[in-house]
């Protein structure tokens, strides 16, 4: 059996009830459900909540939601492991030994898309990794970044890399914020995610937007309607 899980909370502070939210038409979260749906990739679909008009929002959405997260998982310092470890244990605690995998995906990620989620569950399978997750590229060479001293001077994090041409340099990659595929042991056993036992997807960078403020959102609307994904 495999699971999509949907970290959905109530209490957003710099985007008050981002979550649901209406973005370039829909409620955001509307987005991760129907990409979860569209790759075919899951027997149950679970959005964990501590929020009743998500709940009721998501259930039209065509989602499950057979329990109400608690408080103690529901404030600003939670972490995504231990969310997804009790939406595991309420939902499946009598079929653990069916479990195959688990699939945590953002309610914030309307550019997910269902191929890279079914991509990524193949990959997951193949190279018999902990976890498999979505990442994108740096636009710019991490070695050359600089900084701002107390003295608004600038240096370079690593400047033996000043004469080191772009090109030259190792190209780096992060976290897309969109989806993290998972083992039933690493969820339930807190596992890291950027660790050696993971692998990763690698997504373009025009579907990848990080959407914490209003100026991000109001980017992130631009993109999405730019690439005509609606």
């Amino acid at each position: 059996m495999r699971l999509a899980i949907i970290p959905a909370r109530g209490g957003s502070k710099r985007i008050p009830r981002k979550n649901i939210k209406e973005f370039c038409g829909k409620p955001m979260i509307a987005y991760s459900i129907e990409a979860a749906q569209k790759s075919g990739c899951f027997d149950k679909i679970i959005v964990s909540t501590d929020d009743e008009e998500i709940a009721a929002l998501a259930r039209t959405l065509g989602a499950e939601v057979p329990f109400m997260r608690p408080k103690e998982l529901s404030d600003d310092h939670t972490a995504t492991i231990p969310v997804i470890a009790h939406a595991i244990r309420e939902t499946c605690h009598k079929e653990l030994s069916q479990l195959d995998a688990i699939c945590c995906i953002y309610a914030t990620a309307p550019f997910v898309q269902a191929m890279f989620i079914k991509e990524a569950y193949e990959k997951l399978k193949l190279t018999k990794a902990s976890y498999a997750f979505s990442a994108t590229s740096f636009p710019f060479p991490i070695q050359r970044a600089i900084r701002l001293t107390k003295e608004n001077r600038v240096e370079m994090f690593s400047p033996e890399n000043f004469n080191t041409r772009s090109q030259d340099l190792e190209e780096a990659y992060h976290d897309a914020g969109q989806f993290y595929w998972g083992t039933p042991e690493a969820w339930l056993e807190g596992k890291v995610i950027f660790a050696p036992h993971s692998t990763a997807v690698l997504l373009p960078r025009h579907l990848v937007q990080d959407i914490d403020t209003p100026e991000d959102w109001m980017r992130a609307e631009f993109m999405f309607k730019a690439l005509a994904l609606s």
